[in-house]
């Protein structure tokens, strides 16, 4: 099983070292990893969404980021 994941990112200053800390502990069961964020008068934004795909562990990282973050799953 495959699931893709959007993970909101309100404040990229401050949340982004803890959703690092995640994604490298969970590195081997994520395949692809997307951070998007809007650009606005030359600079970059404070929020944004990281789009994963995840091939193991999928509930578990399901659960962990969700205790800091709003995710969206899709299994496949």
């Amino acid at each position: 099983m495959v699931a893709i994941m959007g993970i909101k990112v309100e404040n990229r200053a401050q949340e982004a070292q803890k959703l690092q800390e995640i994604l490298t502990l969970y590195g081997c069961e994520i395949q692809t990893r997307v951070g998007l964020h809007p650009i606005g008068d030359y600079k970059c934004n404070n929020y944004g969404i990281v789009i994963i795909e995840v091939i193991n562990k999928i509930n578990e990282i399901y659960d962990e980021l969700s205790k800091f973050w709003a995710v969206q799953m899709m299994k496949f």
